[in-house]
């Protein structure tokens, strides 16, 4: 009797499994009925449904990684934070340390590293009467202008002003000039205006006057002819050589008229017609008073 070991069992059990997996394969593809065009349309099947399971379980294992991954990316990023505020805090702790218990100035060997050594530092000559600027020093000559920008700057300064001073000048002479030009200009209108009123009324009071005389000749040398009423001071005769009528004129003209001296009759001889009128008006001499 032969004892049975498991390596055996084993190897019975595999090929068992073998063989029970090849006789149902032959029972799918020696069916007429299940087999088409010699294909295992299960074993596809089954292939597919086992690929699936395999890419679902590929995707959810490389989830799981991206997630823990995310989350060793953050817990890294707020500990590269904390580490970046103690830095920061430790450095500023320190800097603060420094700049109150460890100037530079008050260091033993501050003056030999000095960087503002030569502008602390006098310099070589300060003026004419420094007692450093000996004979040897050579730093004194004759001739020598130490102010030469300052007084250059003054001068500038100084010429400057008067051309500004002479612009204000000029501008205010031409400002002048322009004013006595409009007064003169205005005045010259003035005059010009008061003439030509003058000589308007100088017009209507020669008219009036004209008119006048007129009236007057013809009353005097026509006595047959109808008279227009006249003022009281027409109606009187000649007494004696000089005659002065005075009458009402526009614009309040008084005009007087003086006769040369002749006598009533010899007006009367000079006839009714227009020659004694041209005779009357010869002889008088028309005035106008203003």
């Amino acid at each position: 009797m032969e004892i049975a070991q498991p390596r055996d069992l084993e190897r019975y059990l595999s090929l068992a499994k073998r063989r029970h997996g090849e006789l149902c394969r032959q029972k799918r593809i020696f069916n007429a009925r299940n087999r088409i065009i010699g294909g295992d349309t299960d074993a596809w099947d089954a292939q597919v449904h086992d690929q699936k399971i395999k890419e679902a379980t590929e995707k959810a294992r490389h989830e799981t990684f991206a997630a823990e991954m995310r989350q060793n990316d953050k817990i890294t990023c707020i500990l590269e934070g904390r580490e970046r505020r103690d830095r920061k805090s430790l450095c500023k702790a320190i800097n603060d340390f420094q700049q109150t218990f460890q100037k530079p100035e008050t260091r033993r060997e501050f003056d030999l590293s000095d960087p503002l050594a030569l502008r602390k530092d006098l310099p070589a000559r300060q003026s004419d009467n420094d007692i450093r600027n000996t004979v040897s020093g050579m730093q004194k000559f004759m001739g020598e202008d130490l102010n030469f920008h300052e007084r250059k700057k003054f001068q500038e300064e100084q010429n400057r002003e008067w051309s500004l001073q002479q612009q204000r000048e000029r501008e205010s002479a031409r400002a002048h000039q322009r004013c006595a030009e409009d007064l003169y200009f205005k005045t010259r209108l003035q005059f010009d205006e008061t003439a030509k009123h003058l000589q308007n009324l100088e017009s209507a009071t020669r008219k009036a006057v004209c008119a006048a005389v007129k009236e007057f000749n013809r009353n005097q040398v026509a006595p047959g002819t109808p008279q227009s009423p006249r003022p009281k001071s027409q109606a009187q005769p000649f007494t004696g050589s000089h005659h002065t009528i005075h009458m009402a004129l526009p614009g309040a003209a008084l005009v007087q008229i003086e006769c040369a001296p002749a006598r009533a009759p010899e007006l009367g001889s000079l006839g009714m017609g227009g020659g004694g009128a041209v005779g009357l008006s010869k002889l008088c001499k028309p005035q106008i008073l203003l």
